[in-house]
């Protein structure tokens, strides 16, 4: 059984950079065809796809997030991290790491995954 938990800050302070990490069990990072994503869900709107990063490093933004994320992996700790920087209150929202194999986005630009951790809320405020 393939299992991701979120850690990290619950608040953070406009401006600043939010650093989430995910830790798999039950899967490594480096397996092919497996790429290893940040999701989030804003209060009271849809789920939408910040990035992700595949078995060999390589990273893929949505271009919502390209100029302002980054994602990078551990692979002796099965773990990979995500940074949102410069954030706002906008960036409230629970925050996920996911699982997702090939092809990576659906038709419609979402991101497929079959394992999802359980979330994390972050909210920005001062």
């Amino acid at each position: 059984q393939v299992q991701l938990q979120e850690s990290g800050p619950g608040l953070v302070k406009p401006s600043q950079t939010l650093s989430l990490t995910c830790t798999v069990s039950g899967d490594s990072i480096t397996t092919n065809n497996y790429h290893w994503a940040w999701i989030r869900q804003p209060p009271g709107k849809g789920v939408e796809w910040i990035n992700y990063i595949d078995s060999i490093g390589r990273i893929y933004y949505s271009s919502t997030f390209r100029s302002r994320s980054y994602v990078s992996s551990d692979r002796a700790k099965n773990q990979f991290t995500l940074q949102l920087f410069s954030v706002t209150p906008e960036d409230t929202a629970v925050y996920f790491c996911a699982r997702a194999g090939v092809p990576v986005l659906a038709q419609d630009g979402s991101l497929q995954y079959d394992y999802r951790g359980q979330g994390i809320q972050v909210t920005v405020s001062s």
